[in-house]
């Protein structure tokens, strides 16, 4: 009697499981795989980079890369490019956007927010999950033979993917598993479940995890995997030139689909030894026309067109072997198409095929060969087409496989920043994964500025511990900063809440004095009551400096709240110095000390204890507001300071940043916070419509150049070329943010730029909050009233 284990022994020409149909033999846990006797295969992941963004020159440098990159293959390995669109696993990705509870009361708002952020995805990309892998294999004597050759071209892969700037990562053995149960469930719930332990049990395998309910060949040109139905088509490629495109179009196809490129190197003696061949055989072929025109009467030089073409591209092809870095590649294209029903799969096949037929290419059927083609697109290296096309390097780079990079950051503190236009992904990042974290909102009235500063203040406050500071020129903030139970900082003449200028803590500088900084910003703060337009003179500066060390000093001396300095002590200190600048000085003083501007004339009077904090800075009028403005990201620098000893960060975010901008000693000020603020945990955002001003001096540019992190919506006319010299935009991507709809820009994080679109809900109690549309307000008040 035979056992059931052995049946698998027993050779048979059909597969009679589900199990069996599938080609490798063995998975190890490390991820290399092992398919047949003799073959090793290992897969790598990689994410995507900008390349249809990108300008054409950076285009050209990441081809001529990719060139370089597929020329490392020699004819020993087998490689194969695979592009996955799959439906994406709800639970799994709720679970990665939902925002946990903190009990602290507002737990239903995040609730909203999570229930939005799904809600987007969605809506977004019809719920689709589009990866990228590459996987290469050897033939080795062995598992121990094929181990460091494959170490060797996995260490080499990855520095190439890092060469062109690409985040790659091979898969261990689970993920594999995980990938292929993936693509054998398109369209169906089924959850992968799998432990290395229970495989080992007798009489079970690795192929049981993945494998689907059935597989069903129903004729030669469609089949079924489980519940879905599927087909099979090669790219047949007639077009005599392809675009760069062609690939990308497919990859944009809104349904589940797999591409794969199977390729091969062909070794380079063997490809100019055949392509030699060819010529000589062309030649012999040309002899024997030239004859049989002589014979003829004919003129000899008048041969078939077809043999004088064949003669020519094989010349070429034989020139660019010989002379120009080219390789010759074996390529199999393949597609598969799925559907819940046959009538959706000839639907997504027709759409596939006339996006070949766009680029002069078809999609041809496997008649037949369904099964053969659906077990060579799993990523196992494994190609058992026999179709295959003759490429050189160059040509075959024209499937370039990178389009525009997605940024989905899954950390705990990731924030959400709309969609991504091209791929309709969201976008999710975290500044603090930045090398530098400060940032900028840019754009024209109208465009969504503030509102993006709100939802990304909403965000922070539901998913971080950091504290939140606003300075708010036009009262925009308030009501989201009560809805959260943060508090309201009013500072006008008539308001009875006072902040110091001259407030100090210990932890005010790095350095062993922090009465230098101090120094800075109480001379920042004279040049806008003081300075004409060219600002302090040095004598004025001296003098104001000395002062300063003068009453700080006593204050050292009995460092209690009470014997804290105010503006009238710097004010009496100059009274008594003996330059005529000094008085100058003090006259100029007198208004903001004992005259109708004395706002600041009066020590801090409120507990700064909320973690959002917004100071309401509006009825100050146009000089002191630029002076509140000042006050306010000094009094911010004391929280960063102070919160650095907790190992807490500080979100300041500064509305009409350009204000600060336009004297030389409030703009140098600014930017040396702005450089500080990073290395002290805190995380800035300028807020601001007036591009120019921050481009006014070399030295303003730093704040550019001291910034990773950009939201740019809708641009003026004059400021789009500026920013385009400036940030080295293409014009394909300033055309993101060329009479742009609100909510609609570009994002930089880092070296990424990604054109992104922000369609919040209307209809959520955040949204209500957040707007800054007349209209909306007055309605969301009627709302609230009745």
């Amino acid at each position: 009697m035979i056992k059931p284990f052995q049946k698998g022994k027993k050779k048979r020409d059909v597969p009679q499981t589900a199990q069996e149909s599938i080609p490798f033999d063995r998975m190890f846990p490390d991820g290399i795989c092992r398919v047949g006797k003799n073959f090793y295969t290992k897969t790598i992941q990689f994410q995507d980079i900008n390349y249809q963004l990108a300008q054409q020159e950076d285009q050209t440098e990441i081809f001529e890369e990719w060139c370089s990159f597929l020329n490392f293959f020699d004819s020993s390995v087998h490689f194969q490019l695979s592009f996955l669109n799959l439906t994406t696993d709800v639970e799994k990705f709720e679970k990665k956007i939902a925002i946990k509870h903190r009990g602290d009361g507002y737990d239903r708002v995040r609730d909203e927010y999570s229930y939005m952020l799904f809600h987007q995805m969605q809506a977004g990309n019809n719920g689709l999950t589009k990866t990228k892998f590459l996987t290469f294999g050897i033939h080795a004597n062995g598992i121990k033979e094929a181990k460091p050759r494959l170490a060797h071209i996995e260490n080499n892969l990855l520095n190439n993917f890092k060469r062109i700037g690409a985040v790659a990562a091979t898969l261990n053995g689970m993920e594999r598993l995980e990938l292929m149960h993936a693509q054998f469930h398109m369209g169906d719930d089924s959850k992968f479940y799998f432990d290395w332990n229970d495989f080992s049990k007798a009489g079970s395998s690795v192929k049981d995890a993945i494998a689907p309910s059935s597989f069903y060949f129903k004729n030669g040109r469609v089949f079924k995997m489980g519940s879905t139905y599927g087909c099979m088509s090669f790219l047949h490629i007639t077009a005599s030139d392809i675009s760069d495109r062609m690939l990308a179009d497919f990859l944009s196809m809104e349904s589940s689909q797999i591409v794969t490129i199977h390729l091969q190197s062909v070794n380079q003696n063997e490809a100019i030894k055949t392509i030699k061949h060819t010529i000589t055989e062309l030649d012999r072929s040309k002899i024997d026309e030239q004859k049989k025109a002589v014979r003829s009467g004919y003129d000899m030089d008048i041969i078939p067109s077809d043999l004088a073409t064949y003669g020519k591209d094989a010349k070429e092809l034989l020139k660019e072997l010989q002379s120009q870095n080219e390789r010759m590649f074996l390529m199999t294209f393949l597609v598969m198409n799925t559907g819940t029903t046959q009538q959706e799969l000839e639907n997504n096949f027709f759409q596939a095929n006339s996006i070949a037929q766009k680029h002069n290419c078809n999609l041809i059927r496997l008649d037949f060969q369904q099964e053969q083609g659906l077990m060579s697109m799993l990523p196992l290296a494994s190609n058992l087409i026999e179709i295959r096309r003759g490429m050189t390097t160059s040509s075959t780079a024209i499937f370039v496989p990178f389009t525009t990079q997605e940024l989905f950051q899954t950390g705990k503190e990731s924030l959400y920043y709309g969609v991504n236009a091209l791929s309709s992904n969201l976008i999710m990042v975290d500044r603090k994964l930045l090398k530098n974290p400060n940032g900028l909102i840019l754009g024209t009235p109208g465009s969504g500025k503030s509102f993006a500063a709100k939802r990304e203040i909403a965000n922070a406050f539901l998913v971080t511990d950091d504290d939140i500071v606003i300075s708010d020129p036009e009262r925009e903030y308030s009501p989201l900063v009560e809805h959260f139970g943060g508090q309201v900082i009013k500072i006008s003449p008539t308001s009875t809440q006072y902040i110091n200028p001259m407030d100090i803590n210990n932890n005010y500088s790095d350095d062993d004095d922090p009465v230098m900084l101090k120094a800075d910003f109480i001379l920042s703060l004279c040049e806008l009551i003081v300075g004409g337009k060219e600002g302090l003179l040095p004598v004025e500066k001296t003098v104001i400096d000395r002062c300063i060390h003068q009453i700080y000093r006593r204050y050292y001396e009995n460092p209690v709240p009470e014997n804290m300095p105010i503006l009238e002590d710097l004010y009496n200190e100059l009274l008594k110095q003996e330059e005529a600048e000094a008085i100058h000085i003090a006259t100029a003083l007198e208004i903001y000390v004992s005259g109708s501007l004395n706002v600041f004339n009066h020590r801090t009077n409120v507990d700064i204890k909320s973690r959002i904090v917004c100071y309401d800075i509006k009825e100050l009028g146009k000089q002191l507001k630029k002076i509140g403005m000042l006050i306010i990201q000094d009094q911010v620098w004391g929280r960063v300071s102070s919160n650095r000893e907790a190992g807490k960060s500080t979100r300041y975010y500064s509305d009409e940043m350009h204000l600060l901008l336009k004297e030389e000693q409030t703009a140098a000020y600014t930017v040396e916070i702005w450089k500080r603020f990073r290395k002290w945990g805190g995380i800035p955002t300028g807020i601001t419509q007036n591009i120019k001003d921050l481009l006014a001096s070399r030295e303003i540019e730093n704040v550019f150049e001291n910034s990773d992190f950009i939201l740019m919506l809708n641009q003026a006319v004059g400021d789009r070329q500026i920013l385009a010299k400036q940030l080295n935009i293409s014009p394909h991507q300033l055309s993101y943010v060329t009479h742009s709809g609100e909510g609609e820009g570009l994002l930089f994080y880092g070296n990424v730029i990604l054109p992104f679109v922000d369609r919040f809900p209307k209809d959520l109690e955040l949204y209500r909050i957040m707007t800054t549309k007349p209209q909306e307000i007055n309605e969301a008040k009627e709302q609230k009233n009745g």
